[in-house]
């Protein structure tokens, strides 16, 4: 809203609620004066107290977008760090073990549970294949590291089992101590065994 604006939209309050602006000030908690100035253009209002002043009349406040659709709060139950707070807004989360940009050379890292990116370009290449997420993730049963490790290598084992009856090769059974990162499964060839990304450290489906 323009501060042009808010003079005539307090008197509309105002007149909609049928309230003077001493009976206007009483019910938003604020001097008469307060809503005089920013009746008179020479004061602006605190956006909660403006709230309030909308709220007398059974009106609410929202933020349009450009497309006049109106903008809804981020959610409050979504990850957060290690410390409890908040994910950056600005920021797309993602699992820690999707591109963690940790590894072997950084071996004091610990994979977090989530992360993102803060380089810009990186962001942008990302957002540029999909859709930028309205939100961040949600806490769900079964997104911690060890369980998506473990339900890749299930997803691996039946990939493996699947190819071997389609292709009548006995399939060596999937090394229990494998650590497939997020990835190995999303590069499946027509070929019996299993290519894994580079990061794979544990080889599965070679020998």
């Amino acid at each position: 809203m323009e501060t042009s604006s808010l003079p005539g939209l307090l008197r509309r309050i105002r007149r909609v609620a049928d309230c003077s602006q001493r009976e206007l000030a009483e019910r938003i908690g604020v001097s008469k004066t307060a809503v005089a100035a920013a009746e008179s253009g020479t004061r602006d209002l605190a956006v909660s107290v403006l709230a309030r002043a909308a709220a007398v009349a059974g009106c609410r406040l929202a933020v349009l977008d450009a497309s006049g659709a109106e903008l809804t709060p981020m959610s409050e139950d979504t990850v957060r760090d290690g410390a409890g707070r908040s994910m950056p807004a600005h920021l797309d989360t993602r699992h820690g073990d999707e591109d963690w940009w940790g590894g072997e050379h950084r071996p004091r890292l610990r994979t977090p549970r989530y992360t993102f990116d803060l380089d810009r370009r990186a962001r942008d290449s990302r957002r540029a294949v999909r859709e930028t997420p309205p939100d961040h993730h949600r806490p769900e049963a079964g997104d911690s590291l060890a369980e998506r490790a473990s339900a890749r290598r299930s997803a691996h084992a039946t990939e493996l089992r699947r190819r071997s009856l389609e292709s009548g090769r006995p399939a060596s059974p999937p090394d229990p101590s494998c650590t497939c990162p997020a990835g190995c499964d999303d590069l499946l060839d027509t070929a019996l065994r299993v290519p894994h990304v580079e990061q794979c450290g544990c080889r599965c489906d070679v020998g």
